[in-house]
Formats: structure tokens, C-alpha cells, sequence
């Protein structure tokens, strides 16, 4: 039985939105509730209670449903004839999607991306927390800092449309990996390759970064491909 959000208080990030200055909008909206499924507040196969929701974000039902329409056309979200909206369990249609992207954004952007000073020192600080988490066992935190990193590398670029398609990309992406939660080790290997590629970008060595970004992701997608083919999913 999938999970229903109406019997849950309003969080922090919800009692934010009621001063938001783009409230009301659907494509504002459709980011609040992008945000919350990449942070993984909303999990793989949830229930979106329409009125809870609605109440509980302080918009108009018409504008949720606006806001479904999108994240449903981005793949996020699941409309379930007679049934409701639900986030949606991703598969492996779904992961060889994701890498095509991201192989095609977050290379790129290391290549051509604006490498300043307080960018650089951005990603270094990045990757110390998911360090951090990796020797606490953090895996929940882990992946929260390897979301945050990827997203971090596309911002080089500078471009708020290339941005737009990653933060789409991490929401699903969180999604895919909240369907390996019986694979806690699977951050790990990464936690120590994000060190190494940020080491590479400090040292200017910007061709040999992208080419192992490119193997990573190679590397993640049949991992997670296995996984899914493993479990039946």
C-alpha cells in the first residue's frame, strides 16, 4: 500500500512556503515539490493526496494539478487512473535515461564551466561532508552530498536552463536511489571518486576530470542497472 501524505503535520519547508513571493504558481509549485522528492521527503510509490497537500502548501487545487502536470511530463510523478498521482518507482528505462543526461550536461561543464576560486572551494566542501558521512556510516548524507555535488558541477556552466534540467534530473535520480536502500554500500566507492575528481579540477587538469566523470557515470548506471536486474524491478 502506497504511502499517503494526509496524515502528515506540515514540515519546516512547507511553513516556508506560505511567504514565498512566487506562491500560487504552478511551476513554483513544481519545484517545491522537486526539491522535496530529491531530498527524499517524498519516497518512490508515495501517495500525493491531493487536498492534504493543498492545505498543507497553502495553494489552490487547480494550481497542484498544475504542478502534477509537470513534474508528470518530467517523469517525477505517476497519474494512476482512479487511483491518484504517486511518485514514481523508476526503472531501468528510467536510469539509462538519466545517465544519457547527464553524460551529455556534467562533463561538458567541467570542460567549458567557469572554475573560480569560491567554485572550486564550493566543491571541496561539498565532497568533505560526503566524506564525512562516508566515515560515519552517513549513507542517507552521503547522498545528499553527491546530489548537491553533481548539481554544483552543472552550475559551472552558468547556464539556469542547463540547471533547471539538472535539478529535474537529481530529483529523479534521488528516486532511483532511494530503490537501492538495501544496497547501503553503494555511495561509498563514489564518496572517494568525487575526492579524486574535484582533486583533478584544483590541479587544472580539466580533460582528464571529464574523462572520468564519463567513466564513473558509466560505472554508477551499470551498477544500478544490475541492481535492478537482480531484484526483478
Amino acid at each position: 500500500m502506497a504511502e499517503d501524505t494526509g496524515g502528515r503535520p506540515p514540515s519546516a519547508s512547507a511553513a516556508r512556503v506560505r511567504t514565498a513571493a512566487h506562491a500560487h504558481t504552478g511551476a513554483w509549485l513544481a519545484q517545491v515539490l522537486r526539491e522535496r522528492i530529491s531530498r527524499g521527503e517524498l519516497p518512490p510509490g508515495t501517495k500525493l493526496a491531493e487536498q492534504a497537500l493543498a492545505e498543507q502548501l497553502d495553494v489552490s487545487r487547480n494550481t497542484l494539478r498544475e504542478a502534477f502536470g509537470t513534474l508528470s511530463a518530467e517523469s517525477i510523478v505517476e497519474r494512476v487512473p482512479n487511483r491518484g498521482v504517486f511518485v514514481a518507482k523508476p526503472e531501468a528505462g528510467d536510469v539509462r535515461e538519466i545517465y544519457r543526461i547527464r553524460r551529455m550536461i556534467e562533463p561538458a561543464a567541467l570542460l567549458w564551466g567557469d572554475l573560480t576560486e569560491p567554485a572550486l572551494a564550493e566543491l571541496e566542501e561539498i565532497v568533505g561532508r560526503a566524506v564525512a558521512a562516508l566515515e560515519a556510516g552517513d549513507v542517507l548524507g552521503m547522498a545528499d552530498a553527491n546530489q548537491q555535488l553533481h548539481g554544483a558541477i552543472v552550475s559551472l556552466a552558468g547556464s539556469p536552463t542547463l540547471s533547471t534540467v539538472m535539478d529535474q534530473t537529481l530529483a529523479r535520480m534521488r528516486l532511483v536511489f532511494n530503490r537501492m536502500a538495501d544496497a547501503p554500500d553503494f555511495h561509498t566507492a563514489y564518496a572517494e571518486r568525487n575526492r579524486h575528481l574535484i582533486g583533478l579540477l584544483r590541479a587544472g587538469r580539466r580533460e582528464e576530470a571529464a574523462a572520468g566523470l564519463r567513466s564513473y557515470l558509466d560505472a554508477a548506471e551499470s551498477e544500478l542497472l544490475d541492481h535492478l536486474h537482480h531484484w526483478g524491478r
